[in-house]
């Protein structure tokens, strides 16, 4: 068994594992729950995390012996390497407060950032010759870590909203917060629908006309919206004739509508399947009953605590590192590059996040929603910058 087999035997592994630990994290909450540091049941769930990490960090390893340079050259790696240090960060957060309810949100989170990431190639490739810097160690593992850091002050900020937010009428933050529950149920869709259509070998080939030449685009989930001007021409594939909208460019703007449509579908449906189970009821109000033994204080400063160390992080990764390792590789500091302009974006708002909060004095529910926000900053920079706007910095 070479290197690549080890890290994908261990890569399973950690998936099963978190998942185990995700359990046991459930069984500490509710009113007759024991949900501290010392129960038997958190011990367990965190001695199946720090094996999850560990396992994790084995096949990071075992990955980077068979690279021969640290792995995080591609979509794959960087996403694996994030949610790698985003539980090496939540382990680090546990010892200090010992709040297990954590677990209950970072893991997760964790497994749907792994298996998004696992819906990428995961072959092992040379680096191109733009990668072969020290700079892709410095600058890259950096900014993963930062954002992990800062991840964490997501988890927090929304265990805060959903202890606090009134749950009794309904508002904008219920519907805000039911919103985020939706989005969590078509993350999960998209998951369950790559890794079921991956598994069958599901392809439906269409013929496109691009400037005059004929174009093959390969679909990996039955066709809702097909690529425009184009013609099926698999057998016995689903496609429902409908094209995807002129205006959208690009060969593979008829999979991204497509795969988004299913997802947001099937998303859909799994959250109301959830809502029929609960008899109607929000699903954040159920966790807030589940939540009962937090103390929003501790978890407010938790929130705070993951951006003041993060930021001073991702300022050194995001734009420092960046800028020099720019201005190795193309011969220039700053270029409006997509990546860079969103990674200033992501930089302004925490320093903003960091002034309201110091000379504003915005704390709770203010402050959790703006980490919520913050997260899904970093959510739109890993996922729509990579894969829909095209940039240098490009790893889709």
């Amino acid at each position: 068994m070479d290197f690549y087999e080890l890290s994908s035997l261990f890569l399973n592994m950690t998936f099963f594992l978190y998942l185990i630990a995700t359990a046991f994290f459930g069984l500490t909450l509710g009113k007759n729950r024991d949900d501290h540091r010392g129960s038997k049941i958190t011990k367990w769930a965190m001695a199946f995390t720090i094996i999850g990490f560990t396992s994790q960090l084995t096949s990071f390893i075992f990955r980077w012996l068979e690279a021969g340079h640290i792995p995080v050259s591609n979509m794959f790696e960087y996403i694996y390497f994030f949610g790698m240090m985003l539980i090496g960060a939540f382990v680090a957060i546990y010892f200090l407060y010992g709040i297990p309810a954590l677990g209950l949100i970072a893991l997760p989170v964790s497994l749907v950032v792994i298996g998004y990431g696992s819906m990428f190639p995961q072959e092992v490739s040379p680096l191109v010759p733009s990668l072969q810097s020290n700079w892709l160690y410095i600058h890259v593992t950096t900014v993963a870590t930062a954002q992990a850091i800062l991840s964490i002050s997501f988890i927090a900020g929304l265990l805060f909203l959903i202890k606090r937010v009134d749950q009794s009428t309904k508002s904008k933050e219920t519907l805000f917060l039911e919103l985020i529950m939706f989005g969590v149920m078509s993350t999960l869709a998209y998951i369950i629908l790559s890794t079921s259509f991956g598994a069958m070998d599901y392809e439906a080939v269409f013929n496109k006309q691009v400037d005059g030449q004929t174009v093959e685009v390969d679909y990996q989930m039955p066709a809702l919206f097909q690529p425009s001007d184009s013609e099926l021409i698999t057998d016995n594939r689903f496609n429902s004739g409908i094209e995807a909208p002129g205006w959208m460019q690009g060969v593979d703007a008829g999979i991204k509508l497509n795969t988004l449509t299913l997802s947001l579908a099937l998303g859909g449906l799994m959250y109301g399947l959830f809502r029929l189970l609960l008899k109607g009821r929000r699903i954040s109000a159920l966790l807030q009953d589940k939540f009962d033994k937090i103390k929003p204080d501790v978890v407010d400063d938790i929130m705070y605590r993951a951006i003041a160390i993060g930021f001073p992080l991702f300022t050194l990764g995001g734009l420092i590192f960046a800028a020099i390792w720019a201005q190795e590789a193309w011969g220039r500091f700053w270029g409006w590059d997509p990546k860079e302009v969103w990674a200033l974006v992501t930089w302004l708002f925490y320093a903003v996040f960091l002034h309201l909060r110091l000379t504003r004095g915005w704390h709770g529910k203010k402050s959790a929603w703006l980490a919520v926000i913050g997260f899904a900053i970093i959510m739109f920079n890993l996922i729509i910058i990579n894969l829909v706007i095209s940039g240098l910095h490009s790893y889709a």
